[in-house]
């Protein structure tokens, strides 16, 4: 018999399949819009590196994560209609399943929701100009309403949120242009503080693929709502490639404009790009940035709250996401979630190796989904393993030389996950195929 996730499972039909244009590019599009993505973009990267050599990362940091993270599950949920949990199962099976990339998906959702709110509430106050500092009185109670808020609003009213999120996305479109243009002055005259070009590049690599590597392997649930192949290929050029650049690209510039035009900022952050407009500008930004980021955070809830609804349907859906997002506010009044790029990583050495096995198991198969395989997969438990622990090497207390190699980590590890799961499946680790009623799993 099959888990109960899988026996309900029912493919998405073509009569509800949409243009890449009015789905998987505005949505994808949204989610590097958000602030969260760029907040920290040139910390790490630009007191290393030159903007132009930066842009060029960011170029092949896209095209990266549109080839290695997104396309092969944007391809699965496409051919046969299913979502992640479902199409994960022939990599991981169908016990296998429940944990990755079920309940891993939602778990590491309440990371991203904390970051929403530490984001949200440190924009919010700062627009206000009051102490946006963790742990302060202002900090607890803008960052209580706000994660309940969304949460609730994630759970009870997602739908008004889904037709809101195009919209709503203009507004970063349109101010990381009017800050790039306020800045742009200084950016002839901005140079790196501590040059080192290679660790430059590969630290924006990292950042770029760590952020978006949930987001690729849930190319599975845009798939579904895809045509065919080309609309999975646009969808994912114009809406990952594309949008990386722009929205990553200008706020890198924005930051070495300003610290061109100030060689005092504190702060690589692109909040410091920001606050150097001045003025009631500067303070409105900061407030419409946060109501930017209200598609983002209502849309973590909603995804955690489907995890674990899916995954562990005993507990009722509201309970479970409101479980969840408690944590999550308390990581960020905390100040936990503050530290994006390490947050980054973990992500990426977790979804790493989940794109990567997706990649091979694809491949394997024949260019298709092989269907959901038997109990726990070997092959598949044991690419993930193998690339989580070159995804965290940059935290594990191993040498400096070996440190200073590591990076992109996110990058090795879904190149781990591959490979591993390619020599555990040919070596016979990779259980049989069962049958999933109503499957499309011969499409090709």
């Amino acid at each position: 018999m099959l888990p109960d996730y899988l026996e309900k499972a029912r493919p998405n039909p073509a009569a509800n399949r949409a243009p890449w244009y009015a789905n998987t590019a505005p949505s994808y599009a949204g989610i590097f819009l958000w602030v969260g993505f760029y907040l920290s973009i040139a910390q790490g990267t630009l007191e290393h590196g030159s903007p132009g050599l930066l842009m060029a990362a960011l170029v092949v940091a896209g095209l990266l994560s549109y080839a290695l993270y997104y396309y092969v599950p944007g391809m699965l949920g496409m051919k046969t209609g299913y979502p992640l949990y479902v199409v994960g199962s022939s990599t991981f099976g169908t016990a296998g399943g429940y944990i990755m990339p079920g309940l891993l998906m939602g778990v590491l959702q309440v990371g991203w929701f904390s970051v929403s709110t530490f984001v949200a509430s440190r924009f919010i106050l700062s627009g206000l100009g009051t102490d946006a500092r963790p742990m302060t009185i202002p900090f607890v109670i803008v960052a209580i309403l706000w994660g309940y808020t969304m949460a609730y609003v994630g759970v009870k009213g997602i739908g008004y949120v889904a037709k809101m999120a195009t919209y709503l996305s203009i507004i970063p479109f349109v101010m990381i242009l009017v800050v790039f243009a306020k800045t742009s002055g200084g950016l002839a005259s901005y140079t790196p503080r501590d040059p080192q070009p290679a660790l430059a590049f590969a630290m924006m690599l990292q950042i770029v693929i760590g952020f978006f590597a949930t987001a690729g392997a849930a190319g599975a649930d845009f798939g579904m709502n895809n045509r065919n192949a080309k609309d999975v290929r646009l969808g994912g050029l114009t809406g990952i490639a594309l949008a990386i650049v722009y929205a990553g690209g200008l706020p890198l510039l924005s930051v070495a404009g300003a610290h061109g035009l100030n060689s005092s900022l504190p702060s690589y952050a692109y909040d410091s790009a920001i606050a150097s407009v001045g003025g009631f500008l500067s303070s409105s930004m900061f407030i419409l940035f946060a109501l930017a980021s209200i598609p983002s955070a209502c849309f973590c809830a909603f995804i955690a709250g489907n995890s674990f609804a899916t995954m562990i349907p005993a507990v009722p859906r509201f309970s479970s996401t409101m479980v969840a997002v408690t944590v999550s506010i308390v990581l960020a009044i905390t100040g936990v979630a503050e530290n994006l790029i390490s947050f980054f990583s973990i992500v990426g050495a977790s979804f790493g190796p989940i794109c990567g096995a997706m990649a091979a198991d694809y491949l394997l198969a024949g260019r298709k989904w092989a269907g959901p395989r038997a109990g726990i997969s070997i092959a598949g438990y044991g690419a993930w393993a193998a690339g989580f622990l070159v995804g965290i090497l940059p935290f594990l207390p191993v040498s400096e030389a070996v440190k200073s190699y590591s990076q992109p980590a996110a990058l090795y590890s879904f190149i781990t996950g591959l490979v591993v799961y390619w020599l555990l499946a040919k070596a016979g680790f990779e259980p049989k195929p069962v049958s999933l009623r109503a499957s499309a799993s011969s499409s090709s």
